[in-house]
């Protein structure tokens, strides 16, 4: 009899805690696929990067033979672009190691751009500008790119080395756009809308004439890469 009893009390037990989980089955819903968090957004892969090498020059090095010519550039696959009424004067040095693209003598505002010769550039979302830089005597620097309609434009977010070469990295989202006279490499009115997903060139400008040699106004740009998506022309 005992045994009976224990076995009756046992048997309502497992019902009471199998009909309790199925209760609690029912009422816990399911996890839906388009509720689950995203994948975090991957930064593009590197895209192309480049190392300035001295241009061929005869005698000594100065601020002439040492002028910036196609041959600096060291990637085939890019082209360096220069803008700016002074711009051709703008010569490679070299420190720490590495050859850079100096403004110093440049009596004008000037920008530097690099454009890929088989792609447009996809510089929305994580895409960055990463360059070895540096400003000297409180000079700023700007992003700029060209637009696929040919539109050049600055940003406003200023880059300040503050006399050292740091690596920056710029990214293209959140900015301000104003239109750049490509000849005179003065900020316009201000762009509302700017397409990123298809640019042509991409870069930097430093706003003031250069001061010279000596401690004076003037920027280096050094090894530099772009971490984007290409859009084949």
């Amino acid at each position: 009899m005992h045994a009976r009893r224990l076995a009756q009390s046992t048997f309502a037990l497992f019902s009471l805690v199998a009909s309790t989980a199925a209760v609690f089955a029912q009422q816990t819903p399911a996890i839906r696929p388009e509720t689950q968090k995203p994948a975090p957004l991957m930064p593009p892969p590197l895209l192309f990067k480049e190392s300035w090498a001295e241009p061929p020059f005869k005698g000594e090095r100065d601020d002439v033979n040492q002028r910036v010519t196609p041959a600096v550039v060291t990637n085939k696959a890019i082209e360096l672009k220069l803008y700016g009424p002074d711009s051709h004067v703008v010569r490679v040095a070299r420190h720490e190691g590495r050859f850079d693209l100096w403004t110093g003598m440049a009596t004008s505002p000037v920008a530097l751009t690099l454009r890929d010769r088989k792609n447009y550039l996809d510089l929305t979302g994580l895409a960055r500008l990463r360059w070895i830089v540096r400003t000297n005597a409180i000079h700023t620097l700007y992003p700029v790119v060209k637009l696929a309609d040919g539109t050049l434009v600055v940003g406003n977010r200023a880059i300040n080395t503050h006399d050292e070469f740091l690596t920056v990295d710029v990214p293209f989202t959140g900015m301000r756009w104003y239109r750049l006279d490509p000849a005179k490499v003065v900020v316009m009115t201000e762009v509302e809308k700017v397409d990123l997903s298809k640019v042509d060139e991409v870069g930097l400008a430093t706003l003031s004439p250069g001061g010279g040699h000596g401690i004076a106004g003037s920027a280096n740009f050094s090894d530099v890469e772009l971490y984007a998506k290409a859009v084949p022309r």
